[in-house]
Formats: C-alpha cells, sequence, structure tokens
C-alpha cells in the first residue's frame, strides 16, 4: 500500500551576494531522505526576490562563466529606476532573480532526485551584500507504507 504525503523543510545559507553560486544538492537529497518519499516530485524555492535556483554542473570554471555572463546579461552597473527610488543600488539583482526564477520542480524517482550526471542544485544569490538566505525544500510523493 502507498500513502501520499507531502513533506518540507526550510534551510538557512549564508551568501556573499553578488552571484553567489552555492551547490544546495546534499541539503535537497538529505530532505528527500528524511522525508521517505520513494517517487514524486521536489520543489526547492528560495525566499527573497534576489536570489534563484537552477541546476548547473557546479565546478570552478562554470561557476565563474555562469556569473560572467550574469553580469552581462544584466550588469550591477545598468541604470536602475529602483535603485534610484529605494537607494540601495540592487535593481540588477532582483533583474537577474526575475529572469531566471526563484525556483525548480524535479522529479523523484525510486527516492533520488532525477537529475543529470553533472547537474546539482545551486542557489544564486544576486543581491550586492551578504545575505541569510531560506530556501523551501518541499516534497510531494508516495511512499511504501
Amino acid at each position: 500500500m502507498e500513502i501520499a504525503l507531502v513533506y518540507g523543510q526550510t534551510i538557512t545559507l549564508s551568501t556573499k551576494g553578488f552571484s553567489d553560486i552555492i551547490n544546495i544538492s546534499d541539503e535537497v537529497r538529505s530532505t528527500i531522505k528524511s522525508s521517505g518519499i520513494m517517487d514524486g516530485l521536489v520543489a526547492v524555492t528560495v525566499i527573497g526576490s534576489t536570489a534563484s535556483i537552477t541546476t548547473i554542473e557546479y565546478e570552478p570554471a562554470l561557476v565563474e562563466d555562469m556569473k560572467e555572463q550574469l553580469e552581462k546579461m544584466v550588469s550591477q552597473t545598468i541604470r536602475s529606476r529602483h535603485s534610484e527610488t529605494w537607494g540601495d543600488d540592487n535593481g540588477f539583482s532582483h533583474l537577474r532573480a526575475s529572469l531566471m526564477g526563484p525556483g525548480i520542480t524535479l522529479p523523484i524517482v525510486n527516492g533520488n532526485i532525477l537529475t543529470g550526471t553533472w547537474q546539482q542544485i545551486v542557489l544564486i544569490d544576486h543581491d550586492n551584500r551578504q545575505r541569510s538566505r531560506k530556501v523551501r525544500i518541499q516534497i510531494i510523493g508516495e511512499r511504501d507504507s
């Protein structure tokens, strides 16, 4: 007999800002294991409007490539009405986060995240300062009774 279940956990991470990229794959896997869910979906969402969740091959050269491309897409030096209005100079971080999105949803198969060999789940903090970020890991699925 299979039982439908929803399970969630919030993790808190310290970031450096300026598109700091942190691998959170182990935290997601650990949460899935704690849930006991064997087949379903995991949604990973960062709470806040200046950060993103995505997947990448988390290796130093590609991490630097990603930061470089984010700077080309939405430079820290762009004129921002948000920054002019609020004086916080982080309009670029809101735009980067909006373009990338706050979260992802991935399948769980046989108790494991279905990802590619080199695919890791990452938090990207686009803000212009250090932050404490909350990430919600929400799982829905079935586990064996």
